[in-house]
């Protein structure tokens, strides 16, 4: 039997050139069904060594080749494949798969398709690279290739000046988080001389180095304060909402606290950090969630939320129920992506919720998806998401837990309810509202093939990870009823409130659209954005005047010319005394001189 390591890595280079083989091919006619052919094959490649790894739990490996040195100081390019990376490729090819399959129907009147799909597929290698890197200066070169490509994807559309501004607002708050990531990599340069993962994680914790890698895990997963990047960047195609900004690269922040969990468990401030962030992040997206009208939105500020949520595990402590999470997610909001992208262009690009209604008759597949996957969202039992979802929270209600956090987080899943009950109401239920001349269309097995994958694991997912891929510890251990049945009972108190509120408000059909500017997620961007460009423009302004006038104008300027004239003044007022003895001393002495010099000259 070959041994596991061997075949991981021999698959992973399979697959990444199978990868590649499109990107040297690009000028085929058919370009973007061989890109999707690849990462299709890639897929069942990948779920080779995850068979071999689940048959011998030990199988964790990496390899190591030098690149070059530095002194003491050696760069090397590693790869690890452990469990993390084994189980996230072929979640990350299959959902792949999916949304390139469906973006050849979404996007086949798109002159640049081709362009597209080379984005797609490079973003798809970033994202390899990523999550295989054994040493910080590898995840490196991943964290900012997913950074450039999520550029050039929410900014297709660049001629629209939401889409360019969305494009470089997502980059200046990944620049602020890449901030952190360069400081743990300068301290680690000082005080380590190595960048190596298992090196670092045999060394003490310094907290300096676990909040620079808070940091840059919060820029790029969306953390409060560094969230409207997210809701903003759905100016891009909904392929790019799907594959970017769902289940894959948003979660790179969170991986990266995954691989440095054995820093984050020694050190209590970093966890406080991170539960305390997560809860915060968890609440405010879906506070935001309840009262938006655009359906890509709704579902982008759920993504925050589950960010937020996945935060609080790592503040926990649990690094594998995240990173659960992180797979199980991955396949029911990226469903939810393209059902949302399929109604919007079946009405006529329309994206206001309150403009849709009676769907289920018009689409029903697409309906039934959105539906599956909001309910698996909510963390409906035996859909995919309760497994992951339900067992974060039971560990938080189990725990020695800031109750804050605890509520804020139980809060934040009562409003998950009912913001995806609303969706599914305001989407697929009552009289349609939207313009009667319709395109619906879902008989093409471009878009039906994704769908039905994606929500065949949106059921079966979470049953298939939590049966063969979950560690034995902790321990199973006793709890409450109550207790082990909060997260459910809440969920069912706010999906039945939800249900009694579409009886009594939401039966109206609105008169005008015109959005609500006491909920416009702007607000937060204006705040933010003036306050700090106010704050920084008034401060260099005061900061300058006080160098011009305190120190240019009175060293240099007035003050320097003052002082300069002040000696020769001071002689000639000496000299003026009213007696006529100094006038006539003065009138001598300056003959004597004259005389003197008359005749040195002659």
């Amino acid at each position: 039997m070959p041994r596991p390591n061997t075949v991981a890595l021999v698959t992973t280079i399979i697959s990444i050139v199978l990868i590649l083989n499109p990107l040297f091919n690009s000028q085929t006619k058919n370009f973007h069904l061989l890109a999707k052919n690849a990462v299709k094959m890639a897929f069942f490649i990948s779920l080779v060594p995850l068979f071999l790894f689940l048959s011998d739990a030990n199988a964790a490996s990496s390899t190591n080749t030098a690149w070059f040195g530095l002194g003491a100081f050696n760069l090397s390019f590693t790869t690890q494949f452990d469990l993390y990376a084994l189980l996230f490729l072929p979640v990350a090819f299959l959902v792949t798969w999916s949304i390139l399959e469906f973006s050849t129907w979404y996007m086949q009147t798109d002159p640049n398709i081709d362009q597209f799909f080379k984005y797609l597929l490079i973003f798809l290698l970033a994202m390899i690279t990523l999550v295989c890197s054994g040493n910080l200066l590898f995840l490196f070169l991943g964290w900012e290739g997913v950074g450039i490509m999520s550029f050039l994807l929410i900014g297709w559309y660049s001629a629209r000046s939401d889409a360019a501004t969305a494009a470089l607002q997502a980059v200046l708050y990944n620049r602020a988080g890449d901030i952190g990531f360069l400081m743990a990599f300068c301290w680690l340069m000082m005080n380590a001389q190595s960048v190596d993962l298992p090196y670092i994680l045999s060394m003490p914790p310094s907290t300096l180095l676990l909040v620079g890698f808070i940091t840059a895990a919060a820029s790029k997963s969306a953390q409060f304060g560094f969230h409207p990047w997210l809701a903003s960047a759905m100016e891009g195609p909904t392929p790019v909402s799907a594959l970017l900004h769902s289940s894959t690269m948003v979660v790179a922040g969170i991986f990266l606290l995954i691989r440095m969990h054995p820093l984050l468990s020694q050190n209590p401030t970093a966890l406080t950090i991170c539960l305390c962030l997560g809860a915060i992040s968890t609440f405010f997206a879906a506070t935001y969630a309840l009262v938006q009208n655009d359906i890509k939105k709704i579902i982008a500020y759920s993504t925050s939320s589950q960010l937020g949520l996945m935060m609080v595990a790592i503040g926990l402590n649990l690094p594998y129920l995240a990173f659960f999470h992180i797979c199980t997610h991955a396949f029911f909001k990226a469903m939810l992506f393209l059902c949302s992208g399929l109604i919007i262009h079946s009405i006529n690009d329309e994206q206001d919720i309150r403009k849709m209604g009676g769907l289920q008759r018009a689409l029903p597949v697409t309906t039934t998806c959105l539906s599956i996957g909001s309910f698996a969202l909510m963390g409906i039992p035996f859909l995919a998401g309760f497994y992951s979802k339900d067992a974060i929270i039971e560990a938080a209600s189990t725990s020695y837990v800031n109750s804050m956090a605890l509520l804020l987080t139980l809060v934040a899943t009562a409003f998950t309810a009912v913001y995806s009950m609303r969706l599914i109401y305001f989407a697929s239920m009552v009289q349609p509202r939207m313009n009667p001349t319709l395109l619906c269309d879902e008989n093409d097995s471009r878009v039906l093939n994704p769908l039905m994958r994606l929500a065949l694991g949106s059921i079966l997912a979470g049953l298939l990870i939590f049966k063969t891929t979950l560690p034995n510890y902790p321990l199973v251990h006793t709890m409450p009823m109550y207790m082990k049945l909060t997260a459910l009972i809440v969920t069912v108190a706010a999906f039945a409130v939800a249900y009694d509120l579409t009886k009594v408000f939401w039966t109206i059909i609105p008169k005008d659209f015109v959005p609500s500017k006491e909920y416009d997620p702007t607000f937060y961007n204006q705040v933010m954005h003036r306050t700090i460009t106010v704050v920084t423009l008034n401060s260099a302004w005061q900061l300058i005047s006080h160098v011009l006038e305190s120190i240019l104008l009175k060293k240099i300027g007035p003050s320097f010319v003052e002082l300069m004239q002040m000696t020769p003044i001071k002689v000639v007022r000496v000299t003026q005394t009213a007696r006529i003895k100094t006038y006539l001393s003065v009138l001598f002495i300056t003959l004597l001189f004259v005389v003197l010099i008359l005749k040195l000259v002659g």
